[in-house]
This record gives C-alpha cells, sequence and structure tokens, in this order.
C-alpha cells in the first residue's frame, strides 16, 4: 500500500481541478461509415480521409480501405482507395498517404488515389498508428509486439520496443509522443523517454493543441486535455453509448476536433472551447 499511496494522490491531483476546456458537438454523419478509426485532415483541401476497417478489426480480408469526404462532413466518397485488410493509423507527407495495415505500411498517391507502394515491416502483426515527421520520417507502432519502428527512405528499423499496448503516435519536431497503454509518453531524439501523464484508459489518438498541451483519446470512448504540465480533464465520455472514441484528427486552428466513432460508423466533430 505504501509504494501505491504515491501514484493515487497523483492521480487525484491530476484530475481534481476546475474544467477549463469543453467540447461541444458541430455535426456528425449518419451511421454510414465503415469502422472509421482515424481520421486525417488536409487542411489546404478542405478534405477529410478516413481509414476503413469495414471487416474484423484485425481481418486480412481486403474489405478495407481509405475514404475521402469534405470537413464539413459531407460529399463523401467511401470507394476513394479500396483493397486495404483493417487500416488503421494515417499519415500524410506532401503528396502522399501512409496507412497502417496490419503488417506493412501502404503508401498511396494522393493524386491519383494509386497504390505508391507496401513496405513490409518484419515480424509485424498489429500495425496500429502512425506519424510522419516535417521531414517525411514515419514511425508506426505495433500494439501487439509492443514496438515502435521508424521507417526513412522506405527502409523499417526498430525505434523502440518493450512498449506494451503501443499505439497512438505524433511526432512533434525532434520528439515523439506516443501511447503505453494509458500512459502518455515521450521520446526524444536520443531515445530518452519520460512519463507525461497517465489517463487511466488506454490511449488511441494523440494531437497536440499547438501551445504544449495535447487531447489524448480513448477507444472506449473518452478524450481527455492534457495540459504539458501532466494534467489532465476528461472533456468527453461516450462509453456507456459504445461510442468509441479512437484517432481523432484536429484543426489547431479552428479548434475543430473529428472523431471516428469506429462501431458506431459515424464521425463526428466537436468545437473545442475554453472556459
Amino acid at each position: 500500500m505504501k509504494n501505491l499511496l504515491p501514484f493515487l494522490l497523483l492521480a487525484a491531483c491530476q484530475f481534481s481541478y476546475a474544467q477549463k476546456h469543453k467540447l461541444v458537438q458541430l455535426w456528425s454523419t449518419d451511421a454510414v461509415v465503415a469502422t472509421p478509426e482515424s481520421v486525417l485532415p488536409d487542411f489546404k483541401n478542405n478534405i477529410l480521409y478516413v481509414s476503413l476497417i469495414d471487416g474484423e478489426p484485425w481481418g486480412v480480408d481486403g474489405k478495407g480501405g481509405i475514404g475521402r469526404m469534405t470537413n464539413m462532413g459531407t460529399s463523401y466518397d467511401s470507394l476513394w482507395f479500396t483493397g486495404l485488410n483493417a487500416p488503421k493509423g494515417l499519415g500524410m507527407y506532401r503528396n502522399k498517404i501512409y496507412a497502417a495495415d496490419i503488417s506493412e505500411v501502404v503508401v498511396v498517391d494522393i493524386t491519383t488515389a494509386k497504390l505508391i507502394k507496401k513496405i513490409p515491416v518484419e515480424g509485424a502483426s498489429g500495425l496500429n498508428d502512425i506519424t510522419v515527421t516535417e521531414g517525411g520520417i514515419v514511425y508506426v507502432s505495433d500494439s501487439k509486439t509492443g514496438r515502435i519502428w521508424k521507417i526513412t527512405d522506405d527502409k523499417p528499423v526498430l525505434f523502440l520496443e518493450n512498449i506494451t499496448g503501443a499505439n497512438g503516435l505524433k511526432a512533434v519536431k525532434d520528439d515523439l509522443y506516443f501511447a503505453k497503454g494509458s500512459a502518455f509518453m515521450k521520446a526524444d531524439a536520443k531515445k530518452n523517454i519520460a512519463l507525461i501523464a497517465d489517463v487511466g484508459q488506454a490511449i488511441d489518438g494523440i494531437e497536440p493543441i499547438g501551445n504544449g498541451d495535447f487531447l489524448v483519446t480513448s477507444w472506449s470512448g473518452y478524450i481527455f486535455y492534457v495540459y504539458a504540465n501532466g494534467q489532465t480533464e476528461l472533456l468527453l465520455d461516450t462509453h456507456e453509448q459504445k461510442k468509441n472514441t479512437a484517432d481523432i484528427g484536429y484543426d489547431p486552428v479552428k479548434k475543430i476536433v473529428y472523431v471516428p466513432t469506429f462501431f458506431d460508423r459515424r464521425i463526428v466533430a466537436y468545437q473545442l472551447n475554453s472556459l
């Protein structure tokens, strides 16, 4: 009990202070999005790309793909890119989209919606989230093996291992923010690892606000605001309604959060407001 007490006190401090932010729903699609896992905004063209599992969450069935809609949720094209298995995280660099698809990273040309290549990741069986740096370096997490891979010039190299519950990723300058179960972590370029916060729920999506703070989701139906100092606020709880909150997209200019609800089959947009 002595060893557990400091952790309990830390958790209490993180959650027991006045709420400073809230999410207000702006719009929602109908339940027509085939198991959406990740939303990737293209701000220049006012487009949202959405990874579509459309089958078993880890099924190698060829049912998956990438859909595209306007950032108001209209003009939805569910067949923009097809032939994937169970795609999850999406990343973008220049005119290419990178999709994590179980054991390989699929690269798609945005202009033509054609396959460029598939990058197999050795030993991978549960590739999940993807993030791309400003210089085009790709990071991808493997939730089943607890590894994070770094892909440079289409060549995967193991970056971190023994990351139980590896999932959400976000590259910010030289730092990689990542999920280790419910722990929100950061690794610098030298692989020095630091704990930022523990939100108490397994983390899925990670998005920076732009001021050092982050939005962090748990797939089961929670969205948290995480301050740079490790304090947290619970912004959304839809787990009882069985509305998942998977790998979100975020517009830091308009402060809009785009939430894929997975089994609920919708994309829901929320305005992030300060109180």
